[in-house]
C-alpha cells in the first residue's frame, strides 16, 4: 500500500529515478491508501543528470528533480490478493509517469510489471512492459 510521502522507484525512461508520492486520487475507499493500478500525484526526488549535448535530441530526459507529475503505481511490497486466492507481492515500490492525457512519458519500462493492472484499465503499460507477474 503506498501513502503520503512513500519513495517508488521510476521504472521507465523518462528521466525520474525516485519519486515521492504526495496524493492519491480517487481513492475513497481505503482513507489515501493506494494499491497496483491506483493514479498518484508524485515529486521526482533524483532524477538522471541532463547533458548539454543530449538536451536537443529525441530521447532527452523529460523530467527534473522537483517536478510534479501524476504517475500509476505498478508493483507494492504489500501483498495483493488475487481472486483466485493467491497472494503477490514484490521486492520494492514502482511507478510508472504519466503525461497530462493519462498515457506513458516514457517509450519503454525496465523491470516487472503486476498483471492486475490490466482489471485497472492499463494495458498500454503492460503491452511496453518486458515481464508481467
Amino acid at each position: 500500500m503506498i501513502q503520503l510521502k512513500s519513495l517508488l522507484n521510476c521504472i521507465d525512461n523518462s528521466g525520474a529515478v525516485v519519486v515521492e508520492c504526495v496524493n492519491v486520487l480517487k481513492n475513497k475507499v481505503n482513507n489515501g491508501w493506494g494499491s497496483v493500478g491506483d493514479e498518484i500525484v508524485c515529486v521526482v526526488q533524483r532524477a538522471r543528470p541532463v547533458s548539454l549535448a543530449a538536451q536537443n535530441s529525441v530521447t532527452a530526459v523529460k523530467v527534473r528533480r522537483g517536478d510534479v507529475r501524476r504517475a500509476v503505481i505498478v508493483r507494492t511490497r504489500k501483498q495483493v490478493r488475487r481472486p483466485d486466492g493467491r497472494m503477490v507481492r514484490f521486492d520494492d515500490n514502482a511507478a510508472v509517469l504519466l503525461n497530462n492525457k493519462r498515457e506513458m512519458l516514457g517509450t519503454r519500462i525496465a523491470g516487472v510489471v503486476s498483471a492486475d493492472l490490466r482489471k485497472k484499465g492499463w494495458s498500454k503499460i503492460l503491452s511496453v512492459a518486458p515481464k508481467v507477474v
